[in-house]
């Protein structure tokens, strides 16, 4: 089960790491590739950034410092690979990608797994709920429609066969709102349990991670 949450997590939050326009002009001439090289790696960011940001540059005429940002970006990654930011990381959805030394990923990789897990947890709590919002609001649209059979129903000038037409489509607006409403409940019921996993879950890690 827990293999199947990590997939599950890991498909749904594909976090495209980006390689356009990674820079702007005033970046660019700044100068400032320690600086940047710093930040790309605190933020978890791929060793081709560097790549993007020399094409972002190329257009001002701007080379980056390759020494000074790979530098940087060591120091970076030294804050970005720890078990706390591999939670936090695994828990927004956000991908991994596979920038932390070894020495490193030995305890943020399960940290960023136990985010994943958490994730997912959350995710199907939120469409849970979305799905109960639906189904009630799919509910109260069906009431509405057999007010308004029912009224029309009552208007002057109808022959039994028109009144009898109108009341077939009544039975046939409840049948459907039966269905809806079974619906409905099988969700409230997917919420209940989706509330108690995302409970379990929060129970498991808070003494490894605190509150969140």
């Amino acid at each position: 089960m827990r293999h199947l949450i990590i997939v599950a997590a890991a498909s749904a939050s594909v976090l495209t790491l980006g390689s356009c326009a990674t820079m702007s002009e005033d970046q660019c001439l700044a100068g400032a590739w320690g600086s940047q090289g710093y930040a790309d790696g605190r933020s978890g960011q791929p060793v081709s950034r560097l790549e993007a940001h020399t094409e972002a540059c190329a257009k001002y005429g701007v080379v980056p410092d390759a020494r000074s940002y790979y530098s940087a970006r060591e120091d970076g990654l030294r804050e970005y690979c720890t078990p706390a930011r591999g939670f936090q990381v695994g828990r927004e959805g956000s991908s991994y990608a596979d920038v932390c030394p070894p020495h490193l990923e030995a305890d943020f990789l399960p940290a960023y797994r136990d985010g994943q897990i958490v994730h997912a947890a959350e995710q199907a709590l939120s469409s849970a709920r979305s799905s109960v919002a639906s189904l009630g609001s799919r509910a109260e649209a069906l009431d509405e429609k057999i007010r308004a059979k029912r009224a029309e129903m009552r208007a002057d000038g109808l022959t039994d066969a028109q009144r009898e037409q109108i009341r077939n489509r009544i039975d046939e607006i409840r049948r459907e709102r039966e269905g809806v409403l079974r619906d409905w409940r099988r969700a409230q019921d997917e919420v209940d349990d989706a509330e108690r996993r995302v409970r379990d879950v929060h129970y498991r890690f808070i003494d490894y991670y605190g509150r969140w």
